[in-house]
């Protein structure tokens, strides 16, 4: 497992999510979740027991209002950072996959608003996005 870091994890309190990457046009769909004032990769936090997967399809569903396709999800990367709005000794570890999907995407619970964002807005967005962002960029899949 590949991990892109721009922290040290010694002695630092983890918390772990599952991201979702869907990208289309060189853009990347982020959320603002309600109260927040930067966007994320649509995703969250693993239930006990759960699996990658059904966190991933659990968080859509109830964010996006989608139902992706269990067969089609694709690995892309774990990255960890400093938690926006936590303490410093805090990180959060987010392991992407892709996937394709049913539905249309539209905002639900938590989340305020969604955008399609390109490399130039990579202001906008958290810490371990702004690690993600950069791959993502270096690899042609970001759009300026």
């Amino acid at each position: 497992m590949t991990i892109a870091s721009n922290s040290p994890a010694a002695e630092k309190a983890v918390i772990d999510k599952i991201a979702w990457l869907h990208i289309v046009d060189g853009r990347v769909l982020m959320a603002r979740s309600k109260g927040k004032d930067v966007y994320y990769l649509p995703g969250g936090k693993p239930e006990a027991g759960e699996s990658d997967s059904e966190t991933l399809a659990r968080e859509l569903d109830e964010e996006l209002g989608i139902k992706i396709a269990p067969a089609s999800i694709r690995y892309f990367g774990v990255f960890e950072a400093e938690a926006h709005g936590k303490d410093a000794d805090v990180l959060v570890r987010m392991t992407c996959y892709s996937s394709d999907f049913r539905g249309t995407i539209e905002a639900a619970s938590e989340i305020a608003e969604t955008a399609w964002l390109g490399y130039a807005d990579r202001d906008r967005v958290s810490a371990v996005n702004r690690l993600i962002f950069d791959c993502l960029h270096d690899k042609g899949l970001l759009n300026d």
